[in-house]
Protein backbone atom coordinates (compact mmCIF):
# COMPACT_ATOMS: atom_id res chain seq x y z
CA UNK A 1 0.00 0.00 0.00
CA UNK A 2 1.17 3.57 -0.23
CA UNK A 3 0.07 6.54 1.12
CA UNK A 4 -2.29 7.46 -1.61
CA UNK A 5 -4.25 3.97 -1.58
CA UNK A 6 -6.54 5.70 0.84
CA UNK A 7 -7.72 8.28 -1.82
CA UNK A 8 -10.65 7.63 -3.79
CA UNK A 9 -9.61 9.86 -6.57
CA UNK A 10 -6.38 7.59 -7.37
CA UNK A 11 -9.05 4.84 -8.52
CA UNK A 12 -9.57 7.20 -11.42
CA UNK A 13 -6.57 9.45 -11.91
CA UNK A 14 -3.71 6.00 -11.08
CA UNK A 15 -0.47 7.57 -9.86
CA UNK A 16 2.43 6.26 -11.95
CA UNK A 17 4.94 7.93 -9.43
CA UNK A 18 2.81 7.85 -5.88
CA UNK A 19 6.05 9.09 -4.33
CA UNK A 20 5.08 12.25 -5.68
CA UNK A 21 2.96 15.52 -4.84
CA UNK A 22 -0.39 14.84 -7.05
CA UNK A 23 -1.50 17.88 -9.23
CA UNK A 24 -5.41 17.19 -10.58
CA UNK A 25 -5.85 20.61 -12.81
CA UNK A 26 -6.31 22.12 -15.94
CA UNK A 27 -4.44 24.76 -17.68
CA UNK A 28 -6.89 27.42 -16.87
CA UNK A 29 -6.09 30.71 -14.92
CA UNK A 30 -6.47 29.28 -11.83
CA UNK A 31 -4.91 26.13 -12.55
CA UNK A 32 -2.03 27.23 -13.76
CA UNK A 33 -1.00 28.61 -10.84
CA UNK A 34 0.04 25.63 -9.40
CA UNK A 35 1.73 24.14 -12.00
CA UNK A 36 4.05 27.29 -12.83
CA UNK A 37 4.51 27.14 -8.83
CA UNK A 38 5.60 23.53 -9.10
CA UNK A 39 7.96 24.22 -11.87
CA UNK A 40 9.34 27.20 -10.21
CA UNK A 41 9.62 25.30 -6.93
CA UNK A 42 11.41 22.46 -8.46
CA UNK A 43 9.32 19.74 -6.52
CA UNK A 44 8.75 16.58 -7.96
CA UNK A 45 4.88 15.94 -8.79
CA UNK A 46 2.92 14.12 -10.94
CA UNK A 47 -0.25 15.88 -13.06
CA UNK A 48 -3.47 14.92 -14.09
CA UNK A 49 -6.04 16.78 -16.46
CA UNK A 50 -9.35 16.81 -14.97
CA UNK A 51 -11.59 17.07 -17.88
CA UNK A 52 -14.51 19.83 -17.95
CA UNK A 53 -15.85 18.17 -21.53
CA UNK A 54 -16.60 15.42 -19.83
CA UNK A 55 -17.59 16.61 -16.90
CA UNK A 56 -14.73 15.16 -14.42
CA UNK A 57 -14.56 17.83 -11.92
CA UNK A 58 -18.61 16.66 -11.01
CA UNK A 59 -17.10 12.50 -10.94
CA UNK A 60 -17.38 11.14 -7.04
CA UNK A 61 -13.94 10.51 -7.42
CA UNK A 62 -12.76 14.47 -7.46
CA UNK A 63 -15.78 15.35 -5.31
CA UNK A 64 -13.72 13.61 -2.44
CA UNK A 65 -10.70 15.52 -2.70
CA UNK A 66 -12.32 19.26 -3.47
CA UNK A 67 -16.36 18.89 -2.61
CA UNK A 68 -16.45 22.38 -4.38
CA UNK A 69 -15.97 20.97 -7.38
CA UNK A 70 -13.02 23.27 -8.88
CA UNK A 71 -9.47 22.71 -9.87
CA UNK A 72 -6.87 22.93 -8.84
CA UNK A 73 -6.64 19.85 -6.29
CA UNK A 74 -3.37 18.12 -4.61
CA UNK A 75 -2.80 15.59 -2.80
CA UNK A 76 1.26 15.45 -1.06
CA UNK A 77 1.93 12.47 0.07
CA UNK A 78 4.32 13.35 2.46
CA UNK A 79 2.67 16.39 3.68
CA UNK A 80 3.00 17.86 7.43
CA UNK A 81 4.22 15.50 9.95
CA UNK A 82 4.93 12.91 6.98
CA UNK A 83 0.91 12.08 6.49
CA UNK A 84 -0.58 12.68 3.25
CA UNK A 85 -2.59 16.27 2.87
CA UNK A 86 -5.30 16.98 0.45
CA UNK A 87 -5.76 20.02 -0.31
CA UNK A 88 -8.37 22.80 -2.24
CA UNK A 89 -8.15 26.26 -3.41
CA UNK A 90 -5.48 27.68 -5.40
CA UNK A 91 -4.18 30.18 -3.21
CA UNK A 92 -4.00 28.04 0.14
CA UNK A 93 -1.75 25.64 -2.13
CA UNK A 94 0.08 28.00 -3.10
CA UNK A 95 0.99 29.24 0.62
CA UNK A 96 1.47 25.78 1.47
CA UNK A 97 3.53 24.73 -1.58
CA UNK A 98 5.71 27.85 -0.98
CA UNK A 99 6.20 26.75 2.78
CA UNK A 100 7.09 23.44 1.99
CA UNK A 101 10.02 24.73 -0.83
CA UNK A 102 10.93 27.54 1.11
CA UNK A 103 10.43 29.89 -1.72
CA UNK A 104 8.11 32.57 -3.16
CA UNK A 105 6.34 34.06 0.14
CA UNK A 106 8.71 35.72 2.40
CA UNK A 107 10.09 35.12 5.64
CA UNK A 108 9.78 37.99 7.36
CA UNK A 109 6.30 37.44 9.30
CA UNK A 110 5.58 41.45 8.41
CA UNK A 111 6.26 40.66 4.71
CA UNK A 112 5.01 37.55 4.58
CA UNK A 113 0.88 39.06 5.98
CA UNK A 114 1.90 41.69 3.18
CA UNK A 115 2.20 38.78 0.64
CA UNK A 116 -0.70 37.15 1.65
CA UNK A 117 -2.64 40.25 1.70
CA UNK A 118 -1.94 40.86 -2.11
CA UNK A 119 -2.77 36.96 -2.58
CA UNK A 120 -6.26 37.82 -1.28
CA UNK A 121 -6.91 40.94 -3.75
CA UNK A 122 -6.14 38.25 -6.55
CA UNK A 123 -8.37 36.04 -5.16
CA UNK A 124 -11.17 37.88 -3.64
CA UNK A 125 -11.03 40.61 -6.76
CA UNK A 126 -8.89 39.95 -9.84
CA UNK A 127 -9.95 36.40 -10.63
CA UNK A 128 -13.73 36.55 -9.71
CA UNK A 129 -14.44 40.02 -11.80
CA UNK A 130 -12.12 39.26 -14.44
CA UNK A 131 -13.90 36.24 -15.04
CA UNK A 132 -17.22 37.98 -15.62
CA UNK A 133 -15.87 39.83 -17.80
CA UNK A 134 -14.65 37.18 -19.96
CA UNK A 135 -18.43 35.49 -19.72
CA UNK A 136 -19.98 38.58 -20.77
CA UNK A 137 -17.46 39.24 -23.98
CA UNK A 138 -16.90 35.42 -24.97
CA UNK A 139 -19.07 33.38 -23.66
CA UNK A 140 -22.81 33.09 -23.51
CA UNK A 141 -23.48 36.76 -21.46
CA UNK A 142 -21.94 38.26 -25.02
CA UNK A 143 -25.59 37.69 -26.32
CA UNK A 144 -27.17 39.79 -23.58
CA UNK A 145 -28.90 43.09 -25.60
CA UNK A 146 -28.79 44.66 -22.02
CA UNK A 147 -25.02 46.00 -21.41
CA UNK A 148 -25.17 47.12 -18.34
CA UNK A 149 -24.16 44.26 -16.83
CA UNK A 150 -20.70 43.79 -18.74
CA UNK A 151 -20.02 47.40 -18.59
CA UNK A 152 -20.17 47.44 -14.69
CA UNK A 153 -17.56 44.20 -14.48
CA UNK A 154 -15.91 46.03 -17.67
CA UNK A 155 -15.21 48.97 -14.99
CA UNK A 156 -14.44 46.88 -12.09
CA UNK A 157 -11.66 45.40 -13.89
CA UNK A 158 -10.54 48.39 -15.21
CA UNK A 159 -10.42 49.56 -11.46
CA UNK A 160 -8.42 46.88 -9.91
CA UNK A 161 -5.88 47.15 -13.05
CA UNK A 162 -5.70 50.53 -11.36
CA UNK A 163 -4.29 49.46 -8.51
CA UNK A 164 -1.56 46.72 -9.92
CA UNK A 165 -0.72 49.60 -12.01
CA UNK A 166 0.14 52.18 -9.24
CA UNK A 167 1.53 48.89 -7.56
CA UNK A 168 4.19 48.34 -10.41
CA UNK A 169 4.87 51.50 -11.06
CA UNK A 170 7.33 51.20 -8.69
CA UNK A 171 8.01 48.03 -7.93
CA UNK A 172 10.00 44.89 -10.62
CA UNK A 173 7.12 42.82 -8.73
CA UNK A 174 4.00 43.16 -6.87
CA UNK A 175 6.22 42.38 -3.56
CA UNK A 176 8.91 44.96 -5.00
CA UNK A 177 11.83 43.48 -5.94
CA UNK A 178 11.04 39.73 -5.71
CA UNK A 179 9.09 37.29 -7.28
CA UNK A 180 6.53 35.39 -5.40
CA UNK A 181 3.27 33.76 -4.73
CA UNK A 182 1.45 36.59 -5.68
CA UNK A 183 2.79 37.38 -8.98
CA UNK A 184 2.33 33.54 -9.66
CA UNK A 185 -1.19 34.05 -9.20
CA UNK A 186 -1.70 37.48 -10.39
CA UNK A 187 -0.36 37.29 -13.85
CA UNK A 188 -2.39 34.20 -15.18
CA UNK A 189 -5.57 36.39 -14.79
CA UNK A 190 -4.67 39.24 -16.78
CA UNK A 191 -2.80 36.84 -19.59
CA UNK A 192 -6.52 35.17 -19.93
CA UNK A 193 -8.44 38.55 -20.00
CA UNK A 194 -6.34 39.70 -22.66
CA UNK A 195 -5.98 36.36 -24.54
CA UNK A 196 -8.37 33.95 -24.13
CA UNK A 197 -11.47 36.08 -22.96
CA UNK A 198 -9.73 38.64 -26.15
CA UNK A 199 -11.26 41.70 -23.89
CA UNK A 200 -7.83 43.83 -23.82
CA UNK A 201 -9.39 46.52 -26.18
CA UNK A 202 -12.73 46.40 -24.05
CA UNK A 203 -10.61 46.96 -20.60
CA UNK A 204 -8.06 49.48 -22.39
CA UNK A 205 -5.08 47.87 -21.35
CA UNK A 206 -2.99 49.97 -22.83
CA UNK A 207 -3.82 52.34 -19.99
CA UNK A 208 -1.68 50.09 -18.09
CA UNK A 209 1.68 50.06 -19.08
CA UNK A 210 3.36 49.14 -15.99
CA UNK A 211 1.01 45.95 -15.74
CA UNK A 212 1.89 44.78 -19.35
CA UNK A 213 5.73 45.68 -18.48
CA UNK A 214 5.43 42.78 -16.13
CA UNK A 215 3.11 40.62 -17.70
CA UNK A 216 5.69 40.49 -20.26
CA UNK A 217 8.09 39.74 -17.72
CA UNK A 218 6.06 37.16 -16.39
CA UNK A 219 6.06 35.43 -19.71
CA UNK A 220 9.26 34.96 -20.32
CA UNK A 221 10.67 33.29 -16.97
CA UNK A 222 10.92 29.36 -18.62
CA UNK A 223 9.15 27.90 -15.63
CA UNK A 224 6.22 30.12 -16.27
CA UNK A 225 6.19 28.74 -20.39
CA UNK A 226 6.36 24.93 -18.92
CA UNK A 227 3.41 25.83 -16.53
CA UNK A 228 1.30 27.02 -18.78
CA UNK A 229 0.71 24.03 -20.88
CA UNK A 230 0.33 21.97 -17.87
CA UNK A 231 -1.26 19.17 -17.22
CA UNK A 232 -0.80 18.56 -21.13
Amino acid sequence: MTALSAFPIVRKWPARHPERLQLYSLPTPNGVKVSIMLEETGLPYEAHRVNFDSDDQLSPEFLSLNPNNKIPAIIDPHGPGGKPLPLFESGAILIYLADKSGRLLPGDEHERYQAIQWLMFQMGGIGPMFGQVGFFNKFAGKDFEDKRPRDRYVAEARRLLGVLNRRLADNAWLLGDDYSIVDIATFPWIRNLTGFYEAGELVGMGDFAHVTRALDAFLQRPAVQRGLTIPA
